[in-house]
């Protein structure tokens, strides 16, 4: 009896964690598709956002987007995958224990906390070495690179210790050395894996919010360097939302409902990835 409860208990959660997922999905899609419908696919991809005059455009936020992203794997991926490697194969488990809950406690750091430490070090850092206001792309890729450092190197980490011994047994009888066996075989082996932790540290970049607020300058243009300011898909929602009504808040949900179709493709992606490792 007592275990035919628990089971539709648990039934009920799980089904109340997808439900409410649905009517979020259903909310974001039913207030911001039929603006898209209304001014049209080509308005909406312009590079004009100007709300009091009608203009929904969010191209050039769409490129600040990209290019934030793109900084930020740039950043992540050396360090990450670095991290991982010198973990799984490199130190010792005294080091493994200490260092490994380390990285994982940045992924529970609020991104405000992110957001100051950047504003206070690096963005004056930036303006006073390499030039420009300091809030820029390069600021806000280098920020959002560390916060996808946990993912990245956690998920990688799992996949290389994955590996089984035997292919580094065997790859040390012919002769290799530890860094070959690294380069030529774990990496190889464990390249699913790693994929996906690099695929889930992107989503985590597109998505990332207040931290990006703080560093990036939000400004509404195409950035023509890194050193330039630029604001982001998730920084328009945020700072418009508050007093956006009519038309103008409908364009605010068709970017999140924008923003959720490329996270979705990207963890969709990720988790075929892994499923094809496995």
């Amino acid at each position: 009896m007592k275990d035919k409860i628990a089971e539709k208990l648990l039934l009920f959660i799980a089904f109340s964690a997808i439900g409410s997922l649905l009517l979020i999905t259903f909310f974001i899609f039913q207030q911001g598709i039929p603006l898209i419908f209304k001014i049209g696919l080509s308005n909406f991809f312009s590079m004009h956002w100007s709300p009091t005059r009608g203009q929904f455009g969010i191209l050039s936020m769409i490129i600040g987007s990209l290019m934030v992203t793109v900084g930020a794997l740039i950043v992540g991926i050396p360090f990450g995958l670095a991290c991982a490697i010198y973990l799984a194969e490199f130190s010792s488990k005294m080091v493994q224990k200490t260092l490994k809950p380390i990285i994982e406690l940045l992924a529970g750091i609020p991104s405000v906390v992110y957001g100051f430490i950047g504003i206070v070090i690096l963005v004056p850092f930036i303006r006073t070495h390499f030039g420009g206001p300091g809030f820029s792309v390069l600021a806000s890729s280098i920020i959002l690179g560390i916060m996808i450092l946990p993912t990245i190197v956690s998920i990688s980490y799992d996949s290389l210790v994955a590996v089984p011994n035997t292919y580094r047994e065997g790859s040390y009888a012919l002769g290799a050395t530890k860094w070959q066996t690294v380069v030529k075989l774990l990496i190889p082996a464990a390249r699913s894996g790693i994929v996906a932790g690099i695929i889930l540290g992107m989503g985590r970049a597109i998505g990332e919010t207040m931290a990006v607020i703080m560093v990036a300058g939000n400004a509404l243009k195409i950035p023509h360097s890194i050193l330039d300011s630029v604001r982001t898909l998730t920084s328009t929602i945020a700072l418009e939302l508050g007093y956006a009504t009519g038309d103008h808040r409908a364009a605010l949900f068709a970017c999140g409902a924008f923003l959720f179709i490329i996270i979705t493709i990207l963890n969709i992606i990720a988790i075929r990835v892994t499923g094809h490792r496995e």
